[in-house]
């Protein structure tokens, strides 16, 4: 009780004290300044078992710092009014800088007078240097966020001026097995003929190298290197040969993949709760091995009458042979803490006229025009940050390719094909200009490569 009595006697000395000055006037923070000092004041007197005189000393002291700084706001009046006068920009409001933290001139007086600090009142822009600023808001460029890419393509553009070198490590494996039967049957699971047993394995590294420039902050282009390894191994219990004969075919083949050129551009400004959408368009080149200029080993032919081989190639090709164009359309919507993103795709290549096969005599086999099936693709998934450095996605990716035709009509035997792929992403930024993406691919479909692992490091520059 004898604590607030002085409190509240203190209180009265200083309004007393200064009922002659325009406190109506001062800021909030300046009156709280002043009520917290007045309590210390009497908490200290009441801890030193001080007395009235002491107490009186005290606000003596207080009220000669509240004169400094009413002097100090009368001289940024003054300041405000003649810049108003040039027509310069008025500093905002002394509210609105001590939310920000911007280290306006009232945040200083009243982190100074809580602090019991002196302060020059001859100079302003100095006891404005007093606090500085806590922080800054981030720039907002309208771009999407980043997540943990799990497809090919990325899930961010380029900034404008920027370049990001992204080499990449890709290996895929898959295996398939196929079984022909050539004859009729008597009863069921008895076959009088011949039996044609495939057992294939095929294993895919490819190493990349990426570039990519965001001419602005909308739009970025790129350009993709490929250098393709691929080596089968073929089991097979052929035609014509006898069921107890196995044969074991291995091929492989390196060099040059097809180069491909990107280009992506973002439609719209997003936002928090607003979804971003990315118009892009992809071009492949035919510069890795033609798979129609590999030798076979069929000695004459490897289709229709007096087939002499197995047709496939003793090199393994490492383009597809085909120019293809490739539109897509992306969308991401974050919703904090996680972020929803997809992609529909259409894939066309451009026909070919004249193609012929090579076989083991040097002679070519005409095949005819050929033009690869179209294939529609689509791609949804979930991306979520674990901290400001690491983050994980999950998608499925899925292609349907359609039947191959040759000369106007369909390939025998040829059928639409579902590829479907579940996918695991995970990223880490090793700092402010790389980062690690890794992903790991698991098929769904039978024709789907069994697994498939990809290493990315993305650096900017």
């Amino acid at each position: 009780m004898q604590i607030l009595a002085r409190y509240f006697h203190a209180i009265n000395l200083i309004m007393k004290e200064t009922e002659d000055m325009r406190l109506p006037s001062l800021p909030n923070t300046i009156i709280a300044a002043s009520l917290a000092f007045a309590f210390q004041c009497t908490a200290t007197a009441q801890q030193q078992n001080g007395s009235v005189e002491e107490l009186t000393r005290a606000v003596t002291e207080l009220r000669a710092r509240i004169d400094q700084q009413q002097r100090l706001i009368e001289a940024l009046t003054r300041e405000a009014e003649g810049r108003a006068a040039t027509s310069q920009p008025v500093p905002a409001a002394p509210g609105l800088d001590v939310q920000r933290g911007t280290g306006s001139h009232i945040a200083a007086i009243t982190a100074a007078g809580m602090a019991g600090a002196e302060l020059d009142v001859s100079e302003p822009d100095k006891a404005a240097e007093a606090v500085k600023p806590v922080g800054q808001a981030p720039k907002q460029d309208g771009r999407p966020p980043e997540i943990a890419p799990p497809f090919e393509q990325p899930g961010i553009l380029t900034q404008k001026g920027k370049y990001v070198l992204e080499p990449s490590l890709q290996f895929g494996y898959s295996s398939s097995n196929r079984v022909a039967l050539v004859g009729y049957t008597v009863i069921p699971a008895l076959l009088i003929g011949l039996i044609d047993v495939r057992e294939v394995k095929r294993n895919t590294f490819t190493g990349a190298l990426a570039a990519r420039t965001g001419l602005t902050n909308r739009f970025e282009v790129e350009m993709k290197v490929p250098y393709v390894y691929r080596s089968d191994a073929t089991v097979s219990r052929e035609l014509f040969t006898g069921t107890a004969v196995e044969r074991v075919f291995n091929t492989s083949g390196m060099g040059l993949g097809d180069v491909e050129f990107a280009g992506r551009y973002q439609l719209n400004q997003g936002g928090p709760d607003k979804p971003y959408y990315i118009a892009g368009l992809r071009v492949k080149s035919r510069t890795g091995t033609d798979p129609f200029s590999v030798v076979t080993d069929c000695t004459t032919r490897c289709v229709g009458e007096n087939v002499t081989g197995t047709g496939l190639p003793l090199k393994l090709p490492t383009g597809s042979g085909f120019y293809s164009l490739q539109p897509t359309l992306t969308w991401l919507f974050p919703s904090d803490p996680a972020i929803f993103f997809g992609t529909l795709s259409y894939l066309h290549s451009i026909k070919r006229n004249d193609v012929s096969r090579r076989v083991l005599n040097g002679e070519s086999e005409n095949i005819g025009d050929l033009a690869p099936g179209d294939v529609f693709g689509f791609n949804f998934g979930l991306g979520l940050a674990l901290n400001d450095k690491a983050s994980v996605s999950l998608g499925y990716d899925h292609s349907s390719i359609g039947r191959m035709k040759q000369n106007g009509s369909n390939v025998p035997g040829s059928v639409r094909t579902q590829l479907g792929t579940l996918l695991v992403a995970y990223s880490y930024r090793l700092s402010d200009k790389r980062s690690l993406n890794v992903s790991v691919g698991a098929g769904v479909t039978r024709d789907t490569p069994d697994v498939s692992l990809s290493l990315r490091v993305p650096t900017t520059f």
